[in-house]
């Protein structure tokens, strides 16, 4: 006897996968992402700045130690704060792409993606002199049509994330601090210095557990890199 369960019990596989592609970050169904650099190394990313309120000491910390990391620019924020996004970039850094709006890119069409793209593209353009070459779609979701937007805009591709570190949750210092022991060579490290939900977000706990983690990284040989 055909049981009617049988159709059922594949559509939801079927919508399961579709999930997993979109909002897993090691998904490569709807294409090729970068979820890690060469054994050895060690790339520090934050999203959703400039945030002037964390920023600055961040990029402090990191000139302390003489490393670069990789920034990914919501637009509109750029826009605000032109002056941080160039002296990120004249510290060396890397630049990326996060959107002008941070809106979730899963449903959107083609046309809508590649407008929040662009205008982020022309924003840190005017802020810094240069264009960014790798995207980060916001919260990592991802649909079959970005993949072809992000080659067709000229950038190298999308770069995703190894280890998250959800350094956005209201916690004790201690619990990230716990967390990032977890890092090792290769890994591409999510964290935030900016919310995408308003500029003057409390990231501080982030950068106190980096001045706990980058001398115990660094003396135990990674080589932190920018992607």
């Amino acid at each position: 006897m055909t049981s009617w369960r049988t159709p059922l019990g594949l559509a939801g596989a079927g919508a399961g996968l579709l999930a997993w592609a979109a909002y897993h970050p090691a998904s490569q169904l709807f294409g090729p992402t970068r979820r890690r650099v060469e054994p050895g190394e060690l790339a520090l990313t934050f999203d959703d700045g400039p945030n002037p309120a964390v920023t600055p000491r961040l990029l402090d910390l990191l000139a302390r130690y003489n490393v670069g990391a990789s920034f990914f620019l919501v637009g509109r924020f750029v826009d605000a704060h032109p002056d941080l996004a160039a002296e990120i970039a004249q510290r060396g850094h890397t630049i990326g792409n996060h959107t002008t709006t941070h809106p979730s890119l899963v449903w959107q069409p083609p046309a809508r993606i590649a407008g929040e793209i662009t205008a982020c593209q022309d924003s840190i353009e005017r802020a810094t002199g240069g264009r960014p070459v790798w995207f980060r779609p916001p919260f990592g979701y991802r649909g079959p049509q970005l993949n072809g937007v992000v080659r067709q805009l000229g950038l190298s591709g999308v770069a995703m994330w190894s280890k998250t570190e959800y350094d956005w949750r209201d916690e004790p210092r201690e619990r990230l601090v716990r967390r990032l022991g977890h890092v090792a060579g290769g890994d591409i490290v999510l964290l935030h210095d900016g919310s995408y939900r308003e500029q003057g977000a409390d990231r501080h706990r982030t950068v106190d557990a980096l001045e706990h983690w980058l001398p115990r990284w660094i003396d135990g040989g990674l080589r932190l890199v920018t992607l």
